[in-house]
């Protein structure tokens, strides 16, 4: 039953996969180099392709083996929605809620611990928790938990929700990001001094007790650009001006002091 469910499902997305790419079954053969009646004899669910096969399709749609005979396609509406996740394409769909407006995930404390290795795991992601974000531009959004105390004022229990970069080059400098990191897992950093040249980000957190430190391209697995932040406490950006006006102001009368004792 298991394999009949899984070569049902792989016909369909093939099937579903050729009509998004507007391409007749006689062009789709002929593009993987197999006769049209195989082709349609997969569509169909009456055989299912060789490995050799699969590979091919994979390569032509780019996208993944695994995704190809484990998740259902003919949700994505668009081949724009599958976005390229080290070298491959990843489903990602985009849902949206009863109103239309677009729902996100979201990913839990608890569940950021194995997003490193779950990324690019479907099952994973669909697992993930969505909330509803009206009023967003079109793209691919999701939410990760704020962990420690280096980009203030947000704190443990607030939520950054990121929207999906394809691409390094689309990085603004002085814009914040969370970045998927090989050895450090997800960061969320301000990138500073930007240059696509020197092959590394430049991280800082906006508490300067944290020193910045570079990131080298290779070692980045995704990167959010900071859309905004879900934050439960009452702290307001205010307290935390206060907060460094308070700082500040005693600095300065410390500073007087010392010279005051000096021309004594």
């Amino acid at each position: 039953m298991k394999n009949s469910t899984t070569k049902t499902l792989l016909a369909f997305n093939i099937a579903h996969l050729r009509k998004l790419k507007e391409l007749s079954q006689g062009a789709l053969a002929e593009a993987l180099s197999v006769p049209r009646t195989t082709l349609g004899s997969w569509e169909e669910g009456k055989s299912s392709p060789t490995i050799e096969g699969l590979t091919a399709i994979a390569k032509f749609f780019e996208v993944s083996i695994d995704t190809l005979v484990t998740v259902d396609l003919t949700q994505v509406t668009d081949l724009k929605s599958l976005l390229e996740i080290g070298g491959k394409r990843v489903l990602f769909p985009i849902m949206v809620d009863k109103q239309g407006n677009d729902m996100i995930e979201l990913v839990p404390v608890k569940a950021s611990a194995g997003y490193l290795t779950g990324y690019n795991n479907t099952e994973f992601i669909q697992a993930l928790p969505r909330i509803s974000l009206p009023y967003i531009a079109n793209g691919k959004y999701r939410g990760f938990p704020i962990i420690g105390d280096s980009m203030p004022p947000l704190e443990k229990g607030a939520f950054v929700i990121g929207k999906y970069l394809e691409n390094l080059s689309e990085i603004k400098d002085g814009k914040t990001y969370v970045i998927l990191t090989q050895n450090d897992g997800l960061v969320y950093k301000r990138i500073l001094k930007f240059n696509m040249k020197d092959r590394h980000l430049m991280l800082h957190s906006d508490n300067t007790y944290y020193m910045p430190y570079k990131l080298p391209f290779e070692e980045i697995f995704e990167i959010w650009e900071f859309v905004c932040s879900i934050n439960p406490t009452d702290k307001q950006p205010t307290d935390l001006l206060f907060s460094v006006l308070q700082s500040v102001q005693s600095i300065q009368h410390d500073v007087q002091t010392i010279k005051s004792n000096m021309k004594l």
